[in-house]
């Protein structure tokens, strides 16, 4: 029986130096998508695909983070007592139950790799666990992480998302050599951290989603650092690889946005913007009235 995926790990001790001078006091992880910080899509989508423990590996800074995932007794007060109910139901989706939430810190920026390797003594030894990394929010009717646990109930070993680009975008990616492509999955026979376009296997990329294997984790105990000096989490993957054992890479079903950028922020904020009933009309018709007058000043 393949084992249950309860467990996830957030890689978030970045320090978000692309959006500097927010970040100087703000996580970015906490920077609001519409009126949800990028980290709570992370949950949400992690809560939707069964997952029951939250493992944050953060840096120094990063108090607002925890903060944000404790109750606000005077916030829920105040809005108890003027009958705002709807804000207070939208406050209490927030909530996480006492114990669900760990948090760990990487003292050095050595990498994914690391990152992950940091909260290995909060994941048992027998045990898988996803990773997502909330640069990457994701629009999709069944959640990414959905999609890839059921998948993986049908193969086990390790798995990634994955998602096609361009041949001249594989060097900004880990890169998939496909064995077997099956349609929206495919069985992996190596991993290529950041190729240049021409030595790229595919056109396949890997992005912030992961079900590792037990012994991904182990794996991590001996790497060195390989690409750009860090400890890459797709060398662990590779070596599982080597070991003959099995990864599947899932092209998933939806809309990926990185975040980690200023311009993909801004599409992200315009593509949830339009998805939201109370404020489609209204900021259609602004973007409309921008880009007329855009053209017409041209």
């Amino acid at each position: 029986m393949t084992p249950k995926v309860t467990k996830a790990i957030f890689p978030v001790a970045g320090l978000g130096t692309r959006f500097l001078p927010a970040t100087k006091s703000i996580p970015k992880e906490i920077m609001t998508l519409v009126d949800r910080p990028l980290i709570q899509y992370a949950i949400d989508e992690a809560r939707a695909a069964g997952i029951e423990e939250f493992i944050f590996v953060t840096s120094r800074g990063k108090s607002a983070l925890e903060d944000y995932f404790d109750r606000a007794p005077e916030l829920e007060a105040a809005l108890e007592a003027k009958g705002k109910h709807a804000l207070l139901d939208e406050l209490h989706k927030t909530d996480m139950p006492s114990g669900a939430i760990a948090y760990v810190r990487q003292a050095e920026p050595l990498g994914l790799g690391h990152a992950v390797w940091c909260a290995r003594r909060m994941v048992g030894p027998d045990e898988p666990v996803a990773v997502l990394l909330p640069d990457d929010v994701i629009a999709a009717e069944r959640p990414c992480l959905r999609q890839m646990i059921d998948a993986y109930e049908g193969t086990g070993g390790s798995m990634v998302a994955a998602m096609e680009v361009t041949r001249e975008m594989t060097s900004a990616y880990g890169i998939l050599d496909i064995e077997e492509d099956m349609s929206r999955l495919v069985s992996v026979r190596g991993m290529v951290e950041k190729p240049r376009p021409e030595d790229a296997p595919s056109n396949l990329a890997v992005i912030g989603r992961y079900i590792l294997s037990p012994h991904v984790m182990r794996s991590l105990d001996s790497q060195k650092p390989g690409a750009g000096g860090e400890i890459q989490l797709t060398d662990a993957i590779a070596a599982e690889i080597a070991a003959g054992r099995p990864v599947h890479g899932v092209r998933f079903e939806g809309q990926r946005f990185d975040c980690g950028s200023k311009a993909g922020f801004l599409q992200a904020t315009v593509a949830f913007g339009l998805a939201r009933d109370e404020l489609r009309d209204e900021f259609q018709a602004f973007l409309a009235d921008v880009t007329s007058s855009r053209l017409a000043a041209q």
